[in-house]
């Protein structure tokens, strides 16, 4: 499956307990009347909390057929997650857009059955390009991309293929 639109990356800055300023690096994922189901989809894997607000709710002008869709998502899940996503109306330029597809969502670290969980539950629907298996540098590494095109990393270190 082809990705439908590109990843932005959203670089926020928030100020830590000690007054001292962060940035937290959010993928940012694009979708053609899909964020919804998709983002739902994502709570469901990861758990956590889902905000939705359509073009609507928050006052956007757009086309009739656009006022229902999804003008921003949050997802924000145990473990530092946090996914925000959208819809994009029918007036942007599809492809001028489209020629910034070439990404991946990169799920990493040690908490072999966790990450586990979360390629199990990525999978269904989607198209597996490389097996969750004992990678060459010696950590469980596999790629899909999951049923609405997003395509995935997901990286346990060092630890042997389920």
């Amino acid at each position: 499956m082809s990705r439908q639109w590109p990843l932005t990356l959203v670089v926020s800055v928030a100020a830590d307990d000690n007054r001292r300023m962060t940035a937290i690096l959010n993928p940012y994922l694009n979708f053609r009347g899909t964020a919804r189901e998709a983002m739902t989809f994502y709570e469901s894997v990861f758990g956590g909390e889902l905000t939705m607000s359509t073009f609507t709710e928050l006052g956007a002008e757009v086309a009739d057929a656009d006022k229902d869709l999804i003008m921003h998502a949050q997802l924000e899940a145990p473990g530092g997650i946090n996914l925000m996503g959208a819809d994009i109306p029918s007036h942007m330029d599809s492809d001028a857009r489209a020629k910034f597809s070439n990404f991946s969502v990169s799920l990493s670290g040690d908490s072999g059955d966790q990450l586990r969980g979360y390629w199990e539950k990525l999978a269904v629907g989607a198209t597996i390009t490389e097996p969750l298996t004992l990678a060459p540098w010696g950590d469980s590494f596999g790629m899909l991309d999951d049923r609405f095109g997003v395509s995935w990393l997901v990286n346990i270190s060092g630890t042997p293929a389920a």
